[in-house]
């Protein structure tokens, strides 16, 4: 294994991290806070230690995915671990676990939250948190690979490991290229919500914060109601863009370069925006009566299902008072998810398109023994390592997800409240119902349900396997006998 790779990739995200954490103090100095000193000191000590894990370039520069795996999941530790100093410094969360969870809810665009009163922090804490959602939505290793060179090796196995869905390409010949494309798109996208939001009546600071939440795809809102005290035009620019970030970037990346024919021809796309399309349907029929009118209605199906879907969790009501058919559909779109490439979490529709194609093709088997038939998507054959890919990834999923329900059982609280609390970690969504529904936060755990759910949130976010790669005997037993051999 490559660990003189693995370190110098490390140093690098704590130098980006460590720029990063200027601009929460650019914030304070704006609104004249004193906790801006907090992230100045969590500044420096990134910026310390990463140009220290640099200084010595690693002599092999080649790394296999197993690497990409174990370099990605200690990245995103390493910048949960330093990003929760400031709150513990500031004093807004003293609580090491607590601040621990809310940033790595925050880096994993998941938006769960232990905190009562939000509208309490500070304006460079608010935007911290906001700004997490941004820095994870993408990914902080796309970042790293669109802005240094690292020649050799395979470096798309740095952004396979850290990119949600079930597989990612090059959208042109060289991946450092192809990061550049994915950011400016992203940034290009943020900030045209963040202008849209400011002719809605937002201030700079509100619609940058609320675009980093969208953005990510993340949900952390910088007051208690989250979305609902703002107006009806607000709810419809962030709904859009909820649904838009939620789309696979490549489709965007088509439209940029006018293949709009290869671009409507994602049949990924496709049944996302079915999927969306009939479930506000269902629950705009559903709420039609209890509304105060129609348009009161759809604003609030089409945000509700457009947040659960792309796993962004803001709200703009207490869906936790709805029928209980609406809240069943919004608890199988948190399993459902977004598209793969895109910002969103959840299982991804490609997985559940390949699964039912996949079930379709048995049942024929049966009925047509002697037939011979291929998984096609977008005419083109799905080829059997895919399907057994997707499979594994399937009961992977399950098994985690029931041993999470059941290791945060026994605090006694009721089946609805810790399986959609796991479900809201493990898809990156926020919210959950009942006790963690969207007027309530997940304070009411105790620290090791809270780390049960940490380590959810990180694994639902790249995708399970590089995190479960990293607690794996073999890594470290090949990591211990290598340190052993290179001594001697």
């Amino acid at each position: 294994m490559n660990t003189s790779i693995i370190c110098y990739i490390l140093g690098y995200i704590l130098k980006i991290e460590s720029l990063f954490m200027l601009l929460p103090c650019i914030v304070a100095a704006i609104y004249q806070e004193k906790e801006g000193f907090s992230y100045l000191i969590v500044a420096v000590l990134c910026g310390v230690l990463g140009i220290l894990m640099t200084l010595r370039k690693p002599e092999n520069h080649v790394f296999y995915l197993k690497e990409g795996c174990i370099a990605t999941s200690l990245s995103w530790i390493f910048l949960s671990l330093f990003g929760c100093i400031p709150f513990i410094l500031t004093g807004e969360i003293p609580s090491f676990t607590n601040a621990l969870f809310e940033t790595i809810s925050g880096f994993t665009t998941t938006g769960a939250s232990i905190l009562d009163n939000v509208e309490a922090l500070s304006y460079c804490s608010l935007f911290w948190r906001s700004f997490t959602h941004w820095i994870g939505g993408m990914g902080v290793l796309v970042f790293l690979l669109a802005i240094i060179p690292l020649s050799g090796g395979s470096h798309i196995n740095l952004m396979r490991a850290e990119s949600p869905g079930p597989s990612v390409g090059k959208l042109v010949p060289k991946v450092r290229s192809t990061a550049r494309i994915l950011y400016l798109i992203y940034m290009a996208m943020t900030l045209l919500e963040v202008l849209l939001l400011m002719a809605g009546g937002m201030s700079l600071f509100e619609s940058l914060t609320t675009s980093f939440g969208t953005a990510g795809t993340g949900g952390f809102g910088i007051k208690n109601d989250s979305i609902a005290s703002y107006t009806s035009y607000i709810q419809w620019v962030v709904t859009i863009f909820m649904i838009l970030f939620g789309i696979n970037f490549n489709f965007f990346y088509l439209l940029l370069f006018r293949k709009f024919k290869k671009a409507f021809h994602m049949e990924e796309i496709r049944y996302y925006l079915l999927i969306i399309l009939i479930a506000i349907g269902i629950i705009f029929v559903e709420t039609l009566n209890t509304s105060a009118n129609a348009f009161h209605a759809l604003t609030h199906s089409a945000f509700q299902v457009a947040s659960i879907i792309t796993t962004t969790g803001y709200s703009t009501i207490d869906f936790n008072q709805w029928s209980q058919a609406c809240k069943s559909i919004l608890v199988l779109l948190m399993f459902i998810g977004a598209c793969a490439g895109s910002t969103g979490g959840g299982i991804k529709v490609s997985r559940f398109i390949v699964l039912v194609k996949t079930v379709t093709k048995e049942l024929n088997s049966y009925i047509h023994p002697k037939s011979i038939k291929k998984i096609n998507i977008e005419h083109k054959p799905v080829e059997h390592e895919v399907v057994r890919s997707i499979n594994v990834y399937f009961i992977t999923f399950m098994i985690l997800f029931s041993a999470s329900v059941f290791a945060i059982s026994f605090e006694g609280r009721d089946l609805v409240t810790n399986f959609t609390a796991v479900a809201a970690t493990i898809n990156n969504i926020g919210p959950g119902l009942e006790l963690v529904g969207p007027t309530s936060n997940f304070g009411i755990f105790t620290p090791f349900s809270k780390y049960v759910l940490m380590f959810d949130m990180l694994a639902g976010r790249l995708e399970l396997f590089p995190l479960l790669i990293l607690i794996h005997p073999g890594i470290w037993k090949d990591f211990f006998s290598r340190n052993v051999k290179h001594r001697k």
